[in-house]
């Protein structure tokens, strides 16, 4: 059985503004952040694909990035992503590789694929990160959707359907 975290909620929200700060920098409104097992958010991050020019620049990948860099696997293990939005087939790859083993996101993948709509700046694979998990060797905890309609007011009016 899943289990929410005092934490999570607010960790969440700081996640969601990562994501309206995305925008105001000029790129996709995502943003992600991780937090060690106390809650205590150690990496924030946005969505740089626009500014960066780089496909793969979505806010997980660039934290998990970041994370790797940073701490050894056994830390990372204890920690919790915090992603705006569901986190796509390569983000979810990026958070299995570098071995964080707990994920909360707010809006769904088929909640943020009827804001898109065919906006061909979100080439969605429609593939639930549950799914991608449960093809692993090791189990990692998804909880989500939350705060759906705060984590999706950011991309309200932002896609072209």
């Amino acid at each position: 059985m899943l289990k929410m975290k005092d934490h999570d909620i607010q960790c969440l929200k700081e996640a969601i503004k990562e994501s309206e700060l995305s925008v105001k920098n000029g790129n996709h409104p995502f943003g992600a952040v991780l937090a060690d097992k106390k809650g205590v958010i150690i990496l924030h991050t946005q969505n740089s694909v626009e500014t960066t020019r780089d496909a793969t620049g979505h806010a997980e990948t660039n934290l998990m990035r970041q994370a790797s860099l940073l701490y050894d696997k056994e830390f990372l293990e204890t920690c919790t992503i915090y992603s705006s939005a569901e986190p796509c087939v390569m983000c979810s790859g990026a958070i299995y590789w570098t071995g964080v083993r707990r994920v909360v996101y707010g809006l769904s993948e088929t909640s943020l694929f009827k804001l898109t709509g065919d906006d061909p700046a979100n080439e969605t694979l429609q593939l639930p990160c549950r799914e991608v998990f449960k093809q692993s060797r090791r189990e990692t905890e998804v909880i989500g959707p939350l705060l759906e309609d705060e984590a999706g007011e950011v991309h309200k009016g932002f896609w072209k359907p």
